[in-house]
């Protein structure tokens, strides 16, 4: 079920919420293209996580096909910053469509309660968690890891936070 909307009032204006939508939005348009083939391939494979890239447990050179003749190419010596690059990335419009529908709907609650400050922490530390978890789980992974997890920290901080409101489908 796609959540259209909650029955939870917010407290005030939501500007760590809007921000994070914001960047995502910027992040999509000007460094993947909205999405055209090429833009979207290259930015996948220079800001996703790439668990053996960031590891070195891939050889070097190895080619990861993404579909029409793109590939990533990984490369020694990954950077650690792909974990939190891989937090703004997206695979395509439903991706990002529907991670930024569930952060308005529930993220603006769970900014107020926690406040601004500990609410990007929070989106942040959940955000490298997930990496570690995908890291650890499958270190081998040549998979590139994307916008990751944006549902899941807010509809459970919400879930957590707010365990009798509903939410209208």
């Amino acid at each position: 079920m796609f959540p259209l909307r909650d029955d939870n009032p917010t407290l005030g204006t939501s500007w760590v919420t809007f921000l994070i939508i914001g960047l995502n939005a910027l992040v999509w348009i000007f460094i993947q293209g909205l999405g055209s083939d090429y833009s979207l391939a290259a930015s996948i494979c220079e800001y996703g996580l790439i668990p053996a890239e960031l590891l070195g447990t891939a050889a070097p050179g190895t080619k990861v096909p993404l579909g029409q003749g793109l590939a990533c190419v990984l490369a020694p010596g990954a950077s650690v910053i792909s974990v939190f690059s891989s937090m703004f990335m997206h695979g395509g419009w439903f991706h990002i469509i529907g991670n930024m529908w569930f952060l308005a709907v529930f993220g603006d609650n769970v900014e107020d309660a926690l406040g601004s400050v500990r609410f990007i922490l929070f989106y942040l530390l959940c955000g490298v968690a997930a990496a570690a978890l995908q890291v650890v789980t499958d270190p081998r992974s040549v998979i590139p890891m994307v916008g990751h997890r944006v549902p899941s920290r807010g509809y459970g901080a919400y879930a957590v936070l707010f365990p009798g409101r509903r939410y209208i489908s």
